[in-house]
């Protein structure tokens, strides 16, 4: 089935729309990585012919839209006018439009994708939301379309997680009476295939959780093996990084011991001990521990990041492990500081509070992780991602922060620490209800960062980089949309991994 799909693909005689189209299926329904080169080829020619004939050719809002959305959503940045000819003069959108349900579907869906200065798509975006929430509360609108319009507004396909989007989006193509057959018989069993290959992973990690004794290590700590190869194959599910999630499991979990203990369990004087031995990143730091807890701890990372270390020397990517070890020594020393401030009366202003904050969040830990799991990243990716001045990091790591503050500043401050709206309430003189209003605010600009950030060139750093660190910040949206996913996993939270990881697609 695999080589019908690419000839499908690659043939010079399709209409370039509805080579578009079933580019945009291949995304959706999760099987696009097996065309990686294939899809870029087509994107290339696209992109220079396909604006032309948008403008020569009187298409409807879904194409225009759904045109629109794959080449943004593969880092091609078309310009955001071949939506004016929807507009009035006075800039707003045609009620007339309102009657192509498929087309406001997909000017929804490409809103999502907007960066900075695209006020058309901010518009695209009220208005597109409006309508369909009228649309989806109405009666004569068929419970199929009304499934996938209630999908999109919760969570829009640029914003989900790659996995669980193609698992959804395989039941809604499956009723699609213009469905290809052979693409979804193919998506199926891919699915079915990557599953069974995560179950595997699965056990070969539990199996290690359970021999290095984690458990009774850490009896304090969150124990979430499960929750971390979630959020590893949500950054990259494809069989090829099975070594990378492997390492990024590991390393989530040690994040979750590590803040567990600064956060929550260990004392500030012994705590300053244990940042100073991860400021050494040696084995003979161990004996100035001051707690049997920390020396296992601390035996635990290093032997974490010595099998990384070994990983990726054989990779001839050596030069991966001081990237990750110099961002654990600047993730505790932030930990530390929020530790002292939890003694401390004053309360930080809001920029003092996530100048901090933006490295406790461990996004910058985290992209050193995902990077080190990649054959692709090389030095210059890392440089990339690093980069002081790279505005797509910085709004992830405000993303970070603030989508874990929305939904856990009540828990944090019964613990005693200087929270997010806390520190913004301060210094901006207003009430928690327009701190969090603000922090949304905030994340919704970051977004159209991130989104600029993806867009081609991309500095020498190849696109699959570029997907994995966007998966990062889809994998926030997901998590703390509602609540804590790896603190609280809650019930709904657990349906999505059992969607992913434990139940199959049903086969004909």
């Amino acid at each position: 089935m695999k080589e019908t799909v690419k000839d499908m693909l690659v043939v010079s005689t399709t209409d370039p729309i509805e080579k578009m189209h079933l580019i945009n299926s291949l995304c959706r329904l999760g099987v696009s990585y097996h065309f990686e080169n294939e899809i870029e080829e087509q994107l290339n020619h696209l992109f220079i012919t396909l604006p032309k004939l948008l403008d020569d050719n009187d298409y409807d809002l879904h194409i225009v839209a759904l045109v629109f959305q794959v080449f943004r959503f593969n880092g091609y940045k078309l310009p955001c006018g071949v939506f004016s000819k929807f507009q009035d003069g006075d800039g707003k959108f045609k009620e007339q439009v309102m009657g192509d349900v498929k087309g406001m579907v997909n000017l929804y869906e490409a809103s999502h994708f907007r960066t900075n200065g695209e006020a058309i798509l901010d518009e695209a975006l009220d208005f597109t939301t409006k309508h369909l929430r009228s649309l989806a509360n109405q009666s004569s609108t068929s419970p199929h379309l009304r499934e996938y319009i209630e999908n999109a507004l919760f969570r829009p396909y640029h914003h989900s997680m790659q996995r669980l989007e193609a698992k959804l989006y395989i039941s809604f193509y499956e009723k699609d009476e213009s469905r290809n057959d052979i693409l979804l018989n193919f998506a199926k069993y891919d699915f079915n295939r990557v599953q069974l290959l995560l179950q595997q992973e699965l056990t070969v990690l539990s199996r290690w959780y359970k021999e290095q004794d984690l458990k009774s290590k850490f009896p304090y700590a969150r124990h979430r093996v499960v929750e971390g190869l979630f959020y590893a194959l949500g950054v990259y599910f494809e069989p090829r990084y099975a070594a990378g999630r492997n390492m990024l499991v590991k390393q989530t979990c040690l994040v979750g011991f590590i803040d567990d203990a600064y956060e929550a369990y260990g004392l500030y004087e012994e705590l300053q001990y244990f940042t100073d031995a991860i400021e050494r990143f040696d084995i003979s730091s161990m004996d100035e521990l001051p707690t049997a807890n920390q020396k296992k701890l601390y035996e635990t990372l290093l032997h974490v990041i010595g099998e990384a270390e070994y990983v990726v020397q054989k990779e001839g990517r050596s030069y991966a492990i001081p990237y990750t070890k110099d961002e654990w020594k600047k993730y505790v020393k932030a930990e530390q500081i929020e530790c002292r401030r939890k003694h401390e009366k004053d309360v930080p202003t809001f920029d003092e509070y996530i100048e901090t904050g933006m490295y406790t969040c461990a996004a910058r830990l985290a992209m050193t992780q995902i990077l080190m799991g990649m054959e692709e990243a090389d030095q210059n990716a890392f440089h990339w991602i690093l980069n002081s001045n790279n505005k797509f990091l910085k709004a992830l790591q405000i993303c970070s922060r603030l989508y874990n503050d929305i939904v856990t500043n009540e828990d944090e401050e019964k613990r005693g620490f200087k929270t997010a709206s806390m520190c913004y309430m301060k210094q901006y003189n207003v009430s928690r209800k327009e701190a969090i209003e603000a922090f949304r605010a905030k994340i919704g600009d970051a977004w159209k960062d991130i989104n600029e950030g993806c867009m081609r060139p991309t500095m020498g750093v190849p696109m699959q980089v570029v997907r994995a660190t966007l998966n990062y910040q889809r994998l926030l949206d997901l998590a703390y949309r509602d609540n804590d996913g790896y603190t609280k996993p809650n019930i709904s939270f657990q349906q999505l991994i059992t969607k992913v990881l434990i139940q199959p697609i049903p086969l004909d």
